[in-house]
């Protein structure tokens, strides 16, 4: 096996894992996919073809500097505080075309298209969101952990709230 198949394959299971833990409302697991310095960053469209370059300076639609934000935002969905989370929409995500850019000895940068369906008991309406993924995946003694998740989300008209599990 090539060193770019092999890292293909990883790369895979790690966005798989991702995705079926979310839909499953799998958190510790989830969470255990970040290492603790991770970005997660989903940034705001600033015009029709241009988003939003800095997190700190410019808005962005979900931005957390470290695991320890995603930790928070997973608290405030299991505690029943975030209302806007309760209940739990029923979610199914998909992952394509996964393309490892680049791949180093402890690091991969990994491309990808993503769709979210998501179903709203409040509202009896569903909703589907998609968009691109970049994920910086770094080695680690437990594996291949997401240190950078960055996403674009297409279809930014967001008719009801707007969370992890949507993206």
């Amino acid at each position: 096996m090539t060193d770019l198949v092999r890292a293909l394959a990883e790369a895979s299971q790690v966005l798989y894992r991702e995705a079926m833990y979310v839909d499953a409302q799998r958190w510790d697991e989830w969470l255990g996919l970040f290492t603790d310095d991770c970005e997660y960053w989903l940034p705001a469209w600033r015009g029709e073809h241009e988003l939003t370059a800095n997190p700190k300076r410019e808005i962005s639609l979900i931005y957390y500097g470290t695991r320890a934000g995603l930790e928070d935002r997973v608290w405030r969905i299991r505690s029943g505080q975030s209302i806007a989370s309760t209940p739990m929409p029923r979610t199914t995500h998909t992952v394509h075309n996964i393309l490892v850019e680049d791949v180093a000895e402890d690091s991969m940068t990994v491309l990808s298209t993503w769709t979210a369906h998501c179903f709203f008991h409040k509202l009896n309406a569903s909703e589907v969101f998609f968009g691109d993924y970049r994920h910086s995946l770094r080695k680690t003694a437990d594996g291949w952990k997401i240190a950078r998740k960055y996403i674009v989300l297409k279809n930014d008209y967001v008719p009801t709230m707007l969370d992890i599990y949507n993206i």
